[in-house]
């Protein structure tokens, strides 16, 4: 099942690039913000698994926006791929991986155009985002997947130069201008994905390949990156996790490289889609 947020209602992606509203599909019942879908989750996928709806939207990727577009944490996982950490200039996490959180207001949707800071030096990081479906606290990593609605594409922009400003890293702050959270263009549930724990995940620059990687190299898998947050943390229905980014990122390449005015950002999940952004 694939669920996008189309010009701010529920919307259930069927075949043709055509969808079915899932208020009007379900008499009202869910929907139609796609935020309350997430919060009676159990009775909307019981729904949804015997549901017939009927085609009454061409799904227009300019209307989609972010599958939880006003979750209530914002959760993001830091060097949780060897490589990744490696060319960044830190030992990979071995108990806990650094966990930090992207202000929700950064949110935007998978296509558009993103406006750069002014004299910064701004990264792309390619992730793929779970959303929690039901609400996990002090769960396993064999229990984790039962409380994912599922799976999308985010990246985890960041202005490298806000982030190391100070005495201690800024991640949060320098990772929450606003668009630096895209998230899209639907999600896709984990039925839906022959290894769910096994995804290839990349992003381009005007055409050119800068990340290609696969979360089975994961330091921390998503199942237990669930487990490892819900010790302390009450993750709740629509709540957001960045797992993490894989390495080619602008800050460890020699020369450093950053994003510039007018390039354009293509991002993709298998067995998802992809994203596309321009930057001004």
């Amino acid at each position: 099942m694939r669920i996008a947020n189309h010009a701010g209602r529920a919307v259930l992606v069927l075949s043709g690039g055509k969808g079915a509203d899932i208020a009007t599909a379900s008499g009202g019942r869910f929907g139609p913000d796609p935020q309350s879908v997430y919060d009676d989750w159990d009775a909307f996928t019981s729904w949804a698994a015997s549901a017939t709806p009927t085609p009454d939207i061409e799904l227009d990727r300019a209307l989609l926006e972010s599958p939880s577009p006003t979750p209530s944490q914002v959760v993001a996982i830091g060097l949780n791929y060897a490589d990744h950490a490696a060319e960044t200039g830190f030992e990979p996490p071995k108990d806990l991986p650094p966990v930090f959180t992207k202000f929700a207001s950064s949110i935007t949707g998978p296509y558009g155009e993103i406006a750069l800071p002014d004299g910064g030096h701004t990264d792309w990081e390619v992730e793929v985002v779970a959303v929690i479906g039901t609400t996990a606290h002090k769960v396993s990593p064999a229990e984790a997947w039962d409380h994912v609605a599922g799976l999308t594409i985010g990246q985890d922009l960041s202005e490298r130069i806000l982030q190391f400003v100070g005495q201690a890293p800024q991640f949060g702050f320098a990772k929450s201008y606003p668009g630096f959270a895209p998230i899209g263009p639907w999600l896709v549930t984990p039925e839906e994905f022959p290894d769910r724990d096994d995804l290839a995940l990349g992003c381009s620059i005007d055409g050119e390949t800068v990340q290609d990687g696969r979360t089975a190299k994961l330091i921390f898998s998503i199942p237990r990156t669930i487990a490892k947050l819900s010790e302390v943390i009450t993750l709740r229905p629509g709540d957001v996790i960045f797992t993490g980014t894989p390495d080619g990122v602008g800050l460890g390449r020699t020369p450093q490289r950053f994003l510039q005015p007018g390039e354009t950002l293509r991002t993709w999940v298998e067995g998802i889609g992809e994203m596309e952004h321009t930057f001004r």
